[in-house]
């Protein structure tokens, strides 16, 4: 039997699944005894026993000065930013992407101005959302929104464009109007694209948070790695990345659960 007829197991696949990330420990684990067995005081590579330690502080111990448990504090400011951001940039994206998809003029006249707009780097007009609505909240969110907005509205303008014209045809044929055919044909057949297209801007959504938060904030998990990186915190470092990690794959795993579970006949998806 040809390779690319054969299907792993479930035990297999669970296997072949975690081989990478046990790859990756081994190697790390490799080379932060080489560096501290060089030096003992190197930081750049703290053994997994200091990051574990290092965890249980973060995660248990309040701050003095505050009395809150910074990174879970940290969490939810990030968390709720992020979650402002996408859900508004969802919402636009749904909405101009069934109208650009839908309607000829509204094509003609947005479709390659979105085009454009796609192509400028979201980084590169951070000091002007700063400049134009401040150091606040709205700044960071407004960058989360631009960044993956064109994304999104793309992505959902090009899905409605395949619908299978017949679907069209016939909704017109029983006397359904534009609006009824936007809600009742083309808005089911997009609505898992678009949760599929949300999973995807998850990572330069995370993207744009962090370098918000570390240009300009004073709470968030990017503010707090580049706060502590002056000090070579790398245990710390490490911690905030892995837990970031591991709630953007916590976060993706839910959008899945969800399209499976509303969207069952879409398929299994990414």
């Amino acid at each position: 039997m040809r390779l690319i007829n054969r299907q792993p197991s479930r035990a297999l696949t669970v296997f072949l699944a975690m081989l990478p990330f046990a790859a990756l420990l081994i190697a790390y684990s490799v080379a932060s005894e080489i560096r501290l067995a060089a030096n003992p005081s190197d930081r750049l590579l703290p053994s997994l026993s200091t990051i574990g330690e290092t965890a249980v502080r973060l995660f248990t111990e309040p701050d003095k000065r505050s009395g809150r448990i910074l990174l879970w504090y940290d969490t939810g400011v990030s968390l709720l930013r992020l979650f402002i951001g996408v859900f508004c940039a969802s919402f636009v994206g749904l909405t101009v992407g069934l109208l650009i998809g839908l309607l000829p003029h509204v094509r003609a006249m947005l479709g390659v101005f979105v085009a454009v707009i796609s192509m400028i780097p979201p980084l590169a007009i951070l000091p002007i959302l700063f400049i134009t609505f401040g150091l606040g909240e709205l700044a960071k969110v407004v960058l989360i929104i631009i960044g993956i907005t064109p994304f999104l509205i793309r992505d959902v303008s090009q899905r409605v464009v395949d619908i299978p014209h017949e679907l069209i045809v016939k909704a017109q044929t029983l006397g359904a109007s534009s609006l009824v055919i936007a809600l009742r044909v083309a808005l089911p057949q997009i609505m898992p694209r678009l949760i599929q297209s949300v999973r995807l801007s998850l990572g330069p959504a995370w993207l744009f948070l962090i370098a918000a938060e570390a240009i300009a904030s004073d709470l968030g998990l990017g503010y707090r790695i580049f706060l502590v990186r002056r000090y070579l915190a790398m245990d710390v470092i490490l911690t905030y990345v892995i837990w970031i990690t591991l709630l953007a794959f916590l976060i993706d795993w839910l959008l899945r659960v969800a399209s499976r579970k509303l969207y069952p006949w879409a398929g299994k998806g990414l």
